[in-house]
């Protein structure tokens, strides 16, 4: 459901478990060969072993690169970024009022942006890190997402 978590997807899975796989049976082949085969089957595994790198790399620049897609933002209205009243349902406006009136309190808009992306099921820390947020008050509006969705 989301594209920042720790456990890796199950195509990445099934990419690295065979890269994974690829190298033990390069062991196994290697230590079952005659010794005069080793020379060519040692420059063959050392070939599939750079190949694994390059498609362990790609994964991960490709999960560097999701983390770096921009944000789906609304269209912006007259008064800013705006959010109709259904995907605002279910916003704790009481509980965030407080944040409102702090010292550096975060604008209405950011909150709304995290609220939506709390409801998509996006974690605190990263809602927090990619909006510039104080974690405990995206905490609360993801805390409110799921018992919202909880009730549906």
């Amino acid at each position: 459901m989301t594209t920042s978590r720790l456990f890796p997807r199950p195509r990445e899975a099934a990419v690295l478990l065979t890269v994974l796989g690829l190298l033990v049976l390069e062991e196994v082949a290697l230590g079952l060969a005659e010794e005069e085969d080793r020379p060519v089957i040692g420059g063959a595994l050392i070939g599939v072993s750079c190949s694994g790198l390059l498609v362990v790399g790609a994964v991960l620049f490709s999960r560097w690169l999701d983390a770096r897609r921009p944000l789906p933002l609304p269209p912006p209205g007259p008064n800013g970024r705006e959010y109709s009243a259904r995907a605002l349902e279910g916003f704790p406006m009481e509980a965030v009022r407080p944040l409102l009136l702090a010292e550096r309190a975060p604008q209405l808009g950011q909150l709304y942006s995290a609220w939506m992306l709390a409801r998509s099921g996006r974690p605190a820390p990263w809602i927090a890190r990619r909006l510039g947020l104080p974690l405990d008050a995206v905490q609360l509006l993801v805390d409110a997402a799921r018992s919202n969705s909880d009730t549906r």
